[in-house]
């Protein structure tokens, strides 16, 4: 079972639970370790899903009939000078940004939801970093970095993806890395 065949059983666990699935019982499920479970709710959680961990394990709190939003995780590479260009590329284009996602060589992945859809949720994020609030994770991986987007469609996505490109934005994807989404 390669990881997302593993995160979409752990999407099914969720879904017909009737009570909280506590990480054990999930890692038996799967065949895996627990951390690695803690790792696939994270990048659940990045990916949309509203998992809430309880002291009895975790409980899937969206309905399962939700429309699903496409989404996508691109990889980008650029500086903090362009990123207020790359957010706004996306938004201009029909996308939302939902989370940054950095993968530090000390820390592991780390991932901050972002939730920019608009010029406006671009203007705040640009507001809160100058004002020395935070710092861009990409300054701790040398400008790399992953967005996972959404868009109302595939056809969206493509645009955005081929704008990024056409941006020098777009980075190639390491063989280890398809491991993310």
């Amino acid at each position: 079972m390669n990881a997302r065949e593993r995160r979409r059983a752990i999407m099914g666990v969720l879904e017909g639970a009737k009570e909280p699935v506590s990480g054990s019982a999930l890692a038996r499920e799967v065949g895996v370790s627990r951390q690695v479970v803690v790792q696939d709710i994270a990048l659940l959680r990045a990916d949309g899903h509203d998992i809430v961990a309880t002291n009895r394990g975790y409980v899937l709190q969206e309905a399962a009939s939700s429309p699903a939003v496409p989404t996508r995780l691109v990889k980008v590479r650029h500086g903090v000078e362009q990123a207020v260009d790359e957010l706004t590329s996306i938004v201009d284009a029909g996308g939302a940004v939902l989370n940054v996602i950095v993968n530090h060589r000390v820390y592991g992945k780390i991932t901050a939801d972002l939730d920019i859809r608009n010029r406006r949720d671009v203007e705040r994020y640009l507001h809160d970093i100058e004002s020395g609030k935070s710092f861009p994770l990409l300054t701790v991986t040398s400008g790399y970095h992953f967005h996972r987007i959404a868009a109302e469609d595939e056809q969206t996505l493509d645009e955005i993806e081929a704008i990024l490109k056409e941006k020098g934005y777009l980075a190639d994807l390491m063989p280890y890395e398809d491991d993310l989404s």
